[in-house]
């Protein structure tokens, strides 16, 4: 068993999709399927449940997913305290990006830091949301801070503003002003899923709140919306389909509850940034901070 099999099963049990995997891995899909072929038969279990229109893990395969998140965590704080242990804690640095709505959070928090930290070196980037998003996937900063609106589609449905739920135009949530999940219940659900990491992590997380994961029916905007129009299905999509969406005269986007909209601070790190002891706490502080601030 090697890292990279890790790193391919880790990116399929987030992505939940073969071919996306494969272009994060930059590997074909050929063989990418050939490398969890091998991983089952050196494991002695299915981990990947297949089908023409998604990929489910069995529970053998979430708790290898599991895994594999941590052994290659664990591998990265491994070569972060080797290279610590060669170079010292001097050559210690730290890139945190953030956007104009995190600007009161991160430079304090940092001051902070640097007082019980002060041999690593802080860089701070003050960006557009998009481009602290590219940086963060090309490993160019190691934590991203940034604001984010969280909107309500009902009572208890809420959805990060880069995701949108969409029906037909004849379909009974139409008219609705104040949809919960006990509605969405009764209906099937397609999902047309985003080629950006962080947008996907957001539609699976939204996916697995409204408890539709083993059910729901993948395929691109096209598909989704043909399915669309002849059933009683509602879908789920990133914002970047919105204009598509809007363009289509039998599809509605489900309209979200502006009063009960509000904002969320997103911290992310890197994958290439080892999480260790003086990370958390720099991690601690800047949500203690949000925190003070709300």
């Amino acid at each position: 068993m090697r890292f990279e099999q890790l790193e391919q099963f880790l990116a399929l049990g987030v992505l939940r999709h073969f071919r996306q995997a494969a272009e994060q891995t930059k590997i074909s899909t050929s063989a990418l399927t050939r490398s969890i072929q091998t991983l089952e038969d050196e494991m002695g279990y299915e981990l990947v449940t297949r089908s023409t229109r998604s990929v489910k893990l069995t529970p053998e395969g979430e708790l290898f997913l599991d895994y594999a998140k941590n052994t290659l965590s664990e591998l990265e704080k491994t070569k972060k305290r080797i290279s610590q242990s060669i170079n010292g804690n001097n050559n210690e640095k730290l890139i945190i990006g953030y956007t104009n709505k995190a600007s009161s959070i991160v430079p304090v928090s940092c001051g902070q830091f640097l007082a019980q930290y002060p041999h690593v070196k802080i860089e701070m980037q003050l960006q557009e949301q998009h481009e602290l998003t590219r940086k963060l996937q090309q490993g160019e900063i190691d934590i991203s801070v940034y604001s984010q609106a969280i909107n309500s589609i009902g009572s208890d449905i809420h959805l990060p503003d880069q995701l949108i739920l969409f029906v037909s135009k004849d379909h009974p949530l139409v008219h609705k002003n104040d949809i919960s999940k006990h509605d969405l219940d009764s209906y099937p659900m397609f999902g047309c899923f985003s080629q950006s990491k962080q947008v996907q992590t957001m539609l699976n997380e939204a996916i697995d709140s409204l408890n539709k994961s083993s059910s729901i029916k993948v395929g691109n905007i096209e598909q989704v919306m043909a399915g669309l129009v002849k059933s009683n299905h509602f879908a789920i999509a990133s914002i970047e389909h919105a204009n598509t969406v809007a363009e289509h005269f039998e599809l509605v986007q489900l309209k979200t509850n502006k009063d009960l909209s509000h904002e969320q601070l997103i911290i992310q790190t890197s994958q290439q940034t080892a999480v260790s002891e003086h990370v958390e706490h720099l991690l601690s502080l800047i949500k203690k901070a949000a925190t003070a601030i709300n």
